[in-house]
């Protein structure tokens, strides 16, 4: 798989925050940033996957068993 290179701007302070979290992941900057990203776009797929799915169901219905014995006409009698 090819990669590109990204530009990202921080704050001074966010750099030296992130510059810590990586450290402390024994990973860099553009690996936790990677990881991080790759994860977002994972979480995105699969809520679309399931949105879809919820939505086939849906367009087919539910089979709730029971029986209607009475017309509409007849429920709706005033």
């Amino acid at each position: 798989m090819t990669k590109q290179n990204v530009t990202v701007s921080l704050s001074r302070q966010t750099l030296q925050k992130v510059r810590v979290l990586a450290a402390r992941r024994a990973t860099s900057i553009s690996g936790l940033l990677a990881e991080q990203i790759e994860t977002l776009v994972g979480e995105e797929e699969a809520y679309e996957r399931a949105q879809r799915q919820a939505l086939a169901l849906l367009d087919r219905g539910f089979r709730l068993g029971g029986v209607i014995r009475a017309r509409r006409d007849e429920l709706h009698e005033r």
